[in-house]
């Protein structure tokens, strides 16, 4: 049971690096509703599970898959920081347009001028 729901959660990584890779970001939201389903599946069954006792297969499986999230988390944290610096670009124009009298000039020309 246990490596079926890693084989989801890595299924899942797999296509969500290549999705993130190829800047196809439509998907992102299913995504993430199935990386939150195996990681809390795989979270009940450790609980119960002596994770001490695993065989070297199965070890070496969960260090290849923290790899993996590893990677995965490393595209997303890019991925936001591009959004937070368009945000920040975006922002920065609007305060410009704003300081220079843009807006207050076509409002006095309308009447909401003092």
């Amino acid at each position: 049971m246990l490596m079926k729901s890693l084989d989801r959660l890595e299924e899942t990584l797999d296509m969500e690096t290549a999705a993130l890779m190829a800047r196809d970001l439509s998907g992102l939201e299913e995504f993430n509703r199935r990386k939150s389903q195996c990681l809390l599946e795989i979270s009940r069954m450790v609980r119960t599970a002596d994770v001490s006792a695993l065989d070297d297969a199965s070890a070496s499986r969960l260090e290849d898959i923290r790899e993996k999230i590893e990677r995965n988390q490393d595209i997303l944290r890019r991925h936001m920081q591009a959004v937070e610096e368009v945000a920040t670009i975006i922002s920065n124009a609007i305060q410009s347009a704003e300081s220079d009298s843009t807006y207050s000039a076509h409002m006095n020309k309308v009447g909401y001028g003092v």
